[in-house]
């Protein structure tokens, strides 16, 4: 057996089910021995698509996702979609060959680009080694949460492998137990704090986390929020509200900055989650709980940092307050923030003038009347933009698996391909992308690739005819803006001519398309081109432009 069909094969072994990529002569071989191996390949039209498509299905499925590159300038199209994994702790495992002879016109350092993205960078050393290499990236993709940069050079691929040799096994790690000391002084920060608030992020959703926080802030009388990336977790609590930082809504806002306990389980606390620290009070505790020790304390000071896995974490604090009786405290589950919960906590509940007219819609209107016509089970993606807080904040979403947030890199024009991404890796729930007009135009290469594998994507274009981050950000009086505006153009067209559905959006009569479709059993994309008003920047867009 040759290198690369060792590659594919014993990726495919450790539990791969889904490959992303565009298929060039260096990486055609290690792909076509995933496919051969049973793996489905994804392919995209740019890598830069595929990297964000399967960026989106590593956090939506909770498998490690593998990308698979040309060298040189196949991995180069991709390093925006493999910066925002890394940022974001992704387990991709990027599959790319590599030209290691200079003269080569490919030939580029590719693991020193790696190492500058945030990724881990390793090689297939050689045929002795190739096997372990593999299975050694695979192992820091799937029990570390990284994005893992596996070069694969030329020469090395087409080698012959050793059959005699018996390859390495990683096995699973188990996330670390807390101290008792720090579980005793965490106990003492629950006991003295009347009224705590647990935020969940994205290290809160490895299994058994969820039950084991609920059942923790049950006993400590803590209300439980989420930050943006693990949204819909607690949406069957009573006492969730709903998601802090800068999506959140004034009553879940107000309720955080009340709170003399703040616990961060698996969660960053940084600027966004707590709004450049606006959401914690100057006397508030902060407790902040990872398993990655330089996690703590990043973007804040914290009362008690905590190494340790969330749900160990939670289980071991419970454990001491059933002990000592101390599990049945009231804490910040009073009458009265029950009532104020139970109206007024979610956007959709909050009165607002309606601003449509002159051929223009409200993109709140838009949104709120989206969150009635939809089905429940829905996965919604969302682009980076000023209009990003709209369908993050009126469209509902079922739990921490209906919601994919590429925002870590901040960039513009990765929601189409998260949108597939999400949608192959939940295929039971209805695909929503949610663009402004710059990111999707972007992007739009990728709607081919929607068209071509028939999936039933919902891709709601804001539309303002500008990029409105910065238009608003600098404002009408001052420098030109000729560069960041343009024309209007006719999305619903151009997605047409595509070979899809599309509907142009400037009333909400205009959505009697939508429903049309939504009732054909669709097995094509459907793109709103959504004429907006958007006469002035978005709050979290002035959030945004702190960086």
């Amino acid at each position: 057996m040759l290198v690369h069909n060792a590659i594919g094969c014993t990726l495919v072994d450790l539990g791969v089910t889904t490959v992303f990529g565009v298929v060039g002569s260096g990486n055609f071989h290690f792909t076509n021995a995933m496919v051969e191996r049973g793996a489905r390949f994804i392919a995209a039209r740019h890598e830069g698509g595929a990297a964000t498509m399967a960026d989106a299905f590593a956090r939506m499925s909770g498998e490690v996702a593998v990308l698979s590159l040309h060298q040189g300038c196949g991995f180069t199209n991709a390093l925006t979609g493999i910066a925002e994994a890394a940022k974001s702790n992704t387990p991709m495992l990027v599959l790319t060959a590599e030209a290691t002879e200079p003269s080569s016109n490919f030939f580029i350092d590719q693991q020193g680009i790696g190492d500058g993205l945030g990724a881990v960078t390793m090689r297939v050393r050689s045929p002795k080694t190739a096997v372990d290499d593999v299975a050694r990236a695979f192992a820091m993709c799937r029990n570390h949460q990284r994005t893992v940069v596996l070069n694969v050079p030329l020469d090395v691929q087409d080698m012959e492998l050793d059959s005699s040799l018996t390859p390495r096994t990683f096995e699973r790690i188990s996330a670390p137990q807390p101290s008792p000391a720090d579980v005793a002084r965490f106990v003492e920060l629950l006991l003295a704090a009347e009224r705590p608030v647990f935020v969940a992020g994205r290290g809160s959703r490895a299994e058994g986390s969820k039950d084991a926080i609920r059942q923790l802030a049950e006993q400590s009388g803590a209300l439980v929020a989420t930050s943006a990336v693990s949204r819909g977790m607690f949406n069957d609590d009573p006492w969730s509200i709903d998601v802090s930082g800068g999506f959140s809504s004034p009553l879940t806002a107000e309720l955080i900055a009340q709170a003399d306990l703040i616990v961060g389980f698996g969660c960053a606390l940084n600027m966004w989650t707590m709004r450049h620290g606006k959401l914690i009070a100057d006397d508030a505790a902060v407790v902040q709980i990872d398993t990655d020790p330089a996690a703590i304390g990043m973007h804040r000071d914290v009362t008690l940092g905590l190494w340790g896995g969330v749900a160990e974490t939670a289980r071991a604090t419970s454990a001491w307050l059933e002990a000592h009786g101390r599990s049945h405290r009231e804490g910040y589950r009073t009458a009265d923030v029950k009532s104020r919960i139970g109206m007024g906590l979610r956007w959709n509940e909050i009165e607002f003038t309606d601003e449509s007219g002159e051929g223009l819609i409200d993109p709140r209107t838009l949104s709120a009347e989206l969150n009635k016509i939809l089905p429940t089970e829905r996965i919604v993606s969302v682009d980076s933009g000023n209009f990003l807080g709209y369908p993050s904040m009126y469209l509902d979403v079922p739990d921490e698996y209906g919601f994919c947030f590429t925002q870590a890199f901040q960039s513009v024009g990765l929601g189409l391909a998260t949108g597939l991404g999400a949608a192959i890796a939940q295929p039971h729930r209805l695909p929503i992308a949610a663009c402004g007009d710059g990111g999707f135009l972007m992007g739009i290469s990728e709607l081919e690739t929607a068209v071509r594998l028939k999936i039933p994507l919902l891709v709601i274009v804001y539309n303002d005819s500008m990029y409105g981050a910065e238009v608003h950000h600098f404002g009408t009086d001052g420098p030109p803006l000729d560069s960041v505006t343009f024309p209007d153009t006719d999305i619903a067209a151009i997605a047409r001519g595509y070979g899809c559905e599309a509907a142009t959006v400037r009333d909400v009569s205009d959505l009697s398309e939508l429903e049309s479709w939504l009732s054909s059993n669709p097995q094509h994309p459907f793109v709103i081109d959504a004429k907006i008003v958007s006469r002035e920047g978005s709050w979290w867009l002035q959030e945004a432009f702190g960086h």
